[in-house]
């Protein structure tokens, strides 16, 4: 695989982190304009925030979360060269999971289909630690 083939995957995850920073600081701006919170009250915490920027604020939070360990998996598979075709496909998976979770999670917000999003993308990356693991400690 091409080192293009392999990173591509992670800057589309990195690519989503971003637009859901700034969609957040859109939906957190727009309720200030709208004073539906005040500064005071967010100034020390989340609480106080309207719905729709909270969702926005979890989404992003979210991918500092469970994507650390696919950040770390990628350039261990990359300098190791263990990353082949399976290795991208799960990637891709993975990132796709990503994106409908943060999609559900900013739009309707229906936990259950949020839910088998988180836990599909989980899967996939627990089978790519595993796939990864092998290969390490067959070699």
């Amino acid at each position: 695989m091409t080192v293009q083939a392999i990173l591509a995957p992670a800057f589309a995850q990195v690519f989503l982190t971003f637009a859901l920073l700034f969609w957040m600081g859109r939906v957190r701006f727009d309720a200030l304009r709208a004073d539906t919170v005040r500064v005071g009250d967010i100034a020390l915490g989340q609480r106080a925030w309207p719905d729709r920027a909270q969702q926005a604020s979890n989404a992003f939070a979210n991918q500092f979360e469970l994507p650390i360990l696919f950040y770390a998996l990628v350039p261990l598979a990359l300098y190791t060269r263990k990353a082949d075709l399976l290795f991208v496909v799960m990637a891709w998976v993975f990132v796709a999971t990503r994106v409908v979770h943060a999609g559900l999670y900013v739009t309707t917000n229906p936990v259950p289909y949020r839910f088998r999003a988180f836990v599909t993308g989980v899967l996939v990356l627990v089978a790519m630690w595993i796939v990864f693991a092998a290969r390490i400690l067959s070699s």
